[in-house]
């Protein structure tokens, strides 16, 4: 065979081959296509299913308020003399917290009284003129009916007996006047001592000693700490889980780590439609009086609570195509099966699984790598065997 032929004969033969290749590319072989090369196992982490107890809680932010706080402030007009209290003093209930000046007062009281004995007098005097007017007119009744004294004389004796018991009766009231009058000064005067009508802490003072106050200008604030409340707003999602008298739980950055334990006092019965949140508040029991008024604080409540329940991490929960459920692995395999599921409390760290019961191990880590069937490679110190 000559060259040429040679030539022509490698010619023909790459082009079959060519052409076979191409024939490949279009029409493939469908045996071949589907004997694709097996997965290899998928390196993952896994957890216990246990049963433990379990709560659902919300966490919110809040201050601390007094269980009360009042201001102490004179009714009446002077110049403070004595400030007994100063910034943290403990007042007892009815002590003597400041005094004004009473000289104006005191003389004022003065002067009821000698009015009132003035009208007391009066009134003497008049009662005197009375009952000699009264007995003048009975003389002079029973002396008209026998004929001894004329009409014109009896209606003068009348007269003047009306007359004085109109004053008697005007003597009385100025009397009761007078009294009252008295009375007024009194409790005028009484004003001029500043008293504590409960027990606590002075909170604030607003003035000192030689100062001129005017009415209800504010001398000192009293506030009570055995009990604090924390004020703090529920949003409109948590607002129908939240009951009276639940527990929650009180931290401060004063005091980090140390937990107070409270219960929900009063809830608002209404949402606020600008922020659409409700006001709480929750008493704190404050023996130690640690817990001060203007603190920032962290609440938590407890919103739902079981004592036993089928719990898994909550990083084990996963979503499939819009169904929730949790990759298993069951003892002695290597591959992990989704089992959808439905949750019922959860929180950050763990979750509740109300049905199906699950056994075996399930997927904490590399479940997104995971399908229905996976093979999985599990550390040695977590072997699910």
């Amino acid at each position: 065979m000559n060259k040429k032929n040679i030539i022509k004969v490698i010619g023909i033969v790459l082009t079959l081959f060519l052409i076979w290749r191409i024939y490949l590319l279009i029409f493939p072989d469908k045996k071949n296509s589907n004997d694709s090369p097996e997965q290899p196992p998928v390196a993952v982490e896994i957890d216990s299913v246990v049963y433990e107890p379990i709560q659902e809680t919300r966490q919110m932010t809040g201050s601390i308020h007094a269980i009360y706080k009042y201001i102490i402030a004179p009714k009446v007009s002077g110049r403070i003399i004595k400030i007994n209290k100063r910034i943290g003093d403990w007042v007892k209930r009815g002590e003597i917290i400041a005094k004004i000046d009473d000289a104006e007062y005191q003389q004022a009281v003065l002067e009821a009284e000698a009015s009132l004995k003035i009208s007391r007098a009066n009134q003497a005097d008049i009662e005197s003129q009375f009952k000699l007017a009264k007995k003048e007119y009975e003389r002079v009744l029973s002396m008209q009916q026998q004929g001894i004294v004329s009409s014109a004389e009896l209606d003068a004796s009348l007269s003047r007996y009306k007359a004085l018991q109109s004053r008697l009766k005007l003597t009385h009231a100025q009397v009761e006047q007078r009294q009252a009058t008295l009375k007024s000064a009194k409790i005028r005067l009484s004003y001029t001592v500043l008293i504590a009508t409960e027990p606590g802490f002075i909170g604030e003072r607003f003035v000192d000693e030689g100062t001129l106050l005017s009415p209800n200008s504010p001398l000192v604030s009293v506030i009570g700490i055995d009990t604090v409340i924390v004020r703090t707003t529920v949003i409109e999602r948590v607002y129908g889980k939240i009951k009276k008298n639940q527990t929650a739980e009180i931290e401060v950055d004063a005091f980090p780590g140390k937990i107070f334990l409270g219960r929900v006092s009063r809830i608002a019965p209404m949402l606020q439609e600008a922020s659409r949140v409700a006001q709480m508040e929750i008493e704190v029991a404050n023996d130690s009086r640690i817990l001060k008024p203007g603190m920032f604080c962290k609440v938590k409540v407890v919103l739902f609570e079981k004592e036993s329940a089928q719990v898994v991490p909550s990083q084990a929960i996963v979503n499939r195509n819009g169904v929730t459920g949790v990759f298993a692995v069951k003892k002695g395999e290597s591959v992990a099966h989704f089992i959808p599921v439905q949750l019922g409390i959860s929180s950050p760290s763990k979750s509740e699984i109300v049905e199906p019961e699950v056994t075996g191990m399930v997927v904490t880590l590399g479940q997104h790598l995971l399908e229905d069937g996976s093979r999985v490679m599990i550390p040695s110190n977590q072997d699910a065997n």
